[in-house]
């Protein structure tokens, strides 16, 4: 009654209805609610509960009880599905994303590897993520460690983590142990390579003039996958500008022998390269015929990527097409329509600048530049750095600096190479001052002057005719030491012979000499003696030479007494720590020893006592006159206890 009066005056009169609906929850029988929960499942596409009679039963009393196999350590784990980044672990996806694109990578590489032994562990996806920012950032050293740890810790690797890894080889100029962690990948591993791994081991090889190398890795390729197009339209690339263009047009006609018909499903990728070889072998009409065959004609099957754009582009500005190419553009622009349809990219943008500055068009592509953003392409530091070089060798200083200004503006870090560019366009324009500020701003904008930036205000400091100041730069690369490369010395050394400033050259000479990493060449070392014997100073040259021998073998001596004394501090240390060890372990056992003396000595005392302290008693437990007997030691504490009380209330 009092629940009735607290409802609401609209809904007193349905109350016999409410109560009515709220047996529609309920039924009748357990038999009609596991129905109602299966038809539930069914609905939802969640499998059934197995019935009762699939349940296995337990084993007899009398039969050992059946164990459930266990899977074997050595058989090799498969990494995580795609599925198994749901919830926190999800989340926690997320959270690291959002470090790197904020640019924390080190907040990340620690998020990641807290969270590996906590209750959420990333998947190897996440850790994917965060390899692949270290790689794009040439941390390569960071990048081996947190794949070290990952794999220790259980997460199984996926393709895309060995492809990381690859590339990280390949960067860090170790393109053997590249090589030779495919050769495992592919021996020892449960996952086959991917097309993207041949990828990029084919234009590392490419990169290095191994040809055959490469070849013979498509050839692998092709007994384990259906060919990769990507990977023939590098090699035939390739052949084309080493002058082969025979071969790229067998490679052609292998790939269209293997593929057929399923050729045209892949956008005419080779399409730019086939064109190429046509216009190495002077076969125009050729070449144009292909283009029209593929692009020329409305409602062709061939649906073109930003990549295959990209490489008829190429070939039509490699071959001086430069109409049929601006014509191309515009209608990869008119295409392009992100992200139901990407005809266009930045590589798209930077083929065209380059067309561009090659005609003089220099308004033309500056122009062009400024509308990637249009087309929701973002510049990078590359791309930056490429119209940048391109105005500065042409004088234009101004909009060098222009440029510059934009790149920071739009966040865009700039680089060393930003900066030599930099320095080289004020170098062209005589204003040497402005140079020499650019040089100094590198180091307020976070990036460290290395050898091609040394390089570069050394080059233009010499043909501006300021040798002295020049060597300033060099005794501060000295000074911090900056590696130095064979350029280094040899545009002082020049400069110094032709301005006749023997003592700066001998200066150079010596830094030369000593430098392990440089080889003082025939050619520099006549043109060195030639100015010392002009000036009447071989003598001193030859003391030079025997002074730097002198002083090499002074220093292998040092170094080898150096090894020696740190081979002695480390065999002390070594004995000392032993000793240390050994004495520790002896005061643990004499400790131990006499802790157990101790408690054996305790016990027996304590015996001793109870048995002392046991009163006698006649008669209890034997014939009424007979001799006193000792209470047994099986007595339990609590009855000698009643005993003794008893004892001395009496």
């Amino acid at each position: 009654m009092a629940l009735f009066k607290l409802l609401p005056r609209t809904l007193k009169g349905r109350q016999s209805c409410s109560f009515i609906s709220i047996n529609r929850f309920s039924f009748s029988s357990p038999e009609d609610a596991a129905a109602e929960r299966r038809r539930r499942r069914r609905l939802l596409g969640m499998p059934l509960l197995s019935a009762l009679g699939d349940i296995p039963r337990p084993s007899a009393p009398d039969q050992p009880p059946v164990r459930k196999p266990q899977a074997s350590p050595s058989i090799p784990k498969l990494p995580e599905a795609a599925s198994s980044l749901s919830g926190p672990r999800l989340l926690l996806h997320n959270n690291i994303l959002s470090l790197l694109r904020s640019g924390d990578i080190q907040e990340a590489i620690l998020l990641v590897r807290h969270s590996v032994y906590s209750n959420c562990r990333p998947t190897i996806y996440t850790v994917n993520a965060v390899l692949s920012a270290l790689l794009n950032e040439s941390l390569h050293s960071e990048l081996l460690s947190l794949h070290r740890f990952v794999i220790q810790a259980g997460i199984v690797p996926s393709v895309v983590t060995h492809n990381l890894l690859i590339q990280s080889y390949i960067d860090s100029c170790k393109l053997d142990l590249a090589i030779s962690y495919y050769r495992f990948l592919c021996r020892d591993l449960p996952l086959l390579p991917s097309p993207s791994t041949y990828r990029i081991l084919v234009k590392a090889l490419l990169s290095a003039s191994k040809m055959q190398e490469a070849l013979q890795l498509k050839d692998e390729m092709n007994t384990l996958m259906e060919p990769d197009i990507e990977v023939y339209n590098l090699l035939m690339s390739e052949l084309v500008d080493s002058g082969d263009p025979d071969g790229a047009l067998a490679l052609y006609e292998e790939l269209t022998g293997k593929l057929g018909e399923n050729l045209k499903s892949f956008g005419g990728i080779v399409h730019g390269s086939l064109m190429k070889a046509y216009f190495k072998k002077g076969m125009q009409k050729e070449a144009l015929e292909l283009y029209d065959s593929v692009l020329g004609k409305e409602g062709s099957q061939l649906r073109f990527t930003a990549q295959s754009y990209n490489s008829i582009l190429d070939a039509f500005f490699k071959n001086g097409k430069f109409e049929e190419s601006f014509s191309l553009f515009e209608r990869m622009m008119a295409e392009h329509c992100p992200p139901r349809r990407l005809s266009v990219n930045l590589e798209s943008f930077t083929l065209m600048v380059d067309g561009y500055c090659a005609t003089g068009m220099f308004k033309e592509a500056i122009d062009l530049f400024r509308k990637i953003n249009e087309k929701k392409i973002t510049a990078d530091v590359l791309a930056y750095n490429n119209l940048i070089g391109k105005v500065g060798q042409n004088g234009m200083v101004v909009v060098a600096e222009e440029l510059y200004r934009e790149m920071r503006e739009h966040d865009v870090k700039p680089n060393e190479h930003t900066f030599a560019l930099l320095m080289e366009a004020c170098f062209v324009a005589q204003r040497i001052e402005d140079a020499i500020q650019f040089f100094s701003e590198m180091a307020n904008s976070g990036v460290e002057p290395g050898t091609l930036a040394y390089n570069t205000v050394l080059c233009g400091l010499v043909k501006a005719g300021n040798p002295a100041e020049a060597k300033a730069f060099f005794d501060r690369m000295m000074e911090k030491e900056v590696k130095r490369d064979l350029l280094s010395y040899e545009v002082l050394l020049k400069a110094f012979c032709d301005s006749n400033r023997l003592d700066d050259l001998f200066v150079v000479v010596r830094a030369l000499l000593m430098d392990k990493n440089v080889v003082f060449k025939p050619q520099m070392k006549e043109l060195v003696e030639d100015a010392a014997r002009g000036e009447q100073m071989e003598g001193e040259l030859a003391r030079l030479y025997d002074e730097v021998e002198k002083e090499k073998k002074d220093a292998l001596v040092r170094a080898a007494e150096e090894k020696l004394r740190a081979d002695a501090l480390s065999k002390e240390e070594r004995l000392r720590k032993r000793a240390e060890a050994k004495a520790k372990q002896a005061a643990t056992t004499k400790i131990t020893k006499e802790h157990i003396e101790m408690h054996i000595k305790r016990f027996s005392l304590n015996n001793i006592e109870e048995k002392e302290d046991v009163p006698h008693f006649g008669g209890i437990f034997g014939n009424g006159g007979g001799p006193p007997k000792q209470v047994s030691d099986c007595i339990g504490s609590s009855e000698v206890f009643k005993v003794r009380n008893a004892d001395n209330s009496a």
